[in-house]
């Protein structure tokens, strides 16, 4: 029972951690959306649209407008094409960003999560993770799933197993490469210390680090 109990412990232990000097200062600058590549500025650069440039994350990558091209494409299906129900693309990304321990990642989704109809005290529970009391058999298997993933960069063959019950190959694909995107992003983000949007303030969606702590 103890070695259960100090191992996540130990891995908590070794998270990156954003002290306040470094939140102040990104480690690459924001791109004003007048100075952006025309080709990217059209696709991500109308504030009305999903995605805005107004999002510091857009701003920071429009730094590379061939790399942020590129990779628009794949956000946008894993976003807005996605086989997977809202709710569970969200608590996958949710997961992943505790994971990562990236609080922008975790504001934007908190947001967005909402939005799909999860509740706060859901939200709350992701950050305890699948064995938390609560979830539904099929939560608990994305957040297992999501997990897995983090730690071994594979669904174990039971969870895999499990899902094939309520996902098609599709949705378990997606499920996969919904986590996959959002390492990428999370550890974009971590990297350029990209700072929090207006509107997701960290006193209003604060990043749980501890579930003592929720």
């Amino acid at each position: 029972m103890a070695a259960k109990v100090m191992v996540p412990l130990v891995l908590r232990s070794q998270r990156f951690r954003r002290g306040p000097a470094l939140a102040d200062i990104p480690f690459v600058e924001p791109l004003p959306v007048e100075q952006w590549d025309p080709d990217i500025a059209a696709i991500a650069g109308n504030p009305d649209a999903p995605g805005s440039g107004t999002l510091n994350i857009f701003a920071t990558l429009a730094n590379h407008p061939k790399l942020m091209k590129r990779w628009l494409v794949f956000g946008n299906h894993v976003m807005f094409k996605n086989t997977l129900e809202a709710r569970d693309r969200e608590l996958l990304i949710l997961r992943t960003g505790w994971n990562c321990s990236s609080p922008y990642e975790w504001g934007q989704h908190v947001v967005i999560a909402r939005a799909a109809g999860i509740s706060d005290a859901e939200i709350a529970r992701v950050a305890i993770g699948p064995d938390a009391d609560g979830w539904s058999a099929r939560d608990a298997l994305l957040l297992r799933a999501a997990d897995e993933l983090h730690r071994s960069s594979c669904v174990s063959p039971p969870t895999w197993q499990s899902l094939t019950t309520s996902l098609s190959e599709q949705q378990l694909l997606d499920l996969v490469f919904t986590v996959g995107q959002y390492h990428i992003v999370a550890m974009a983000l971590n990297s350029c210390r990209v700072e929090r949007d207006d509107g997701v303030a960290a006193a209003d969606v604060p990043f749980p680090t501890h579930p003592d702590e929720l």
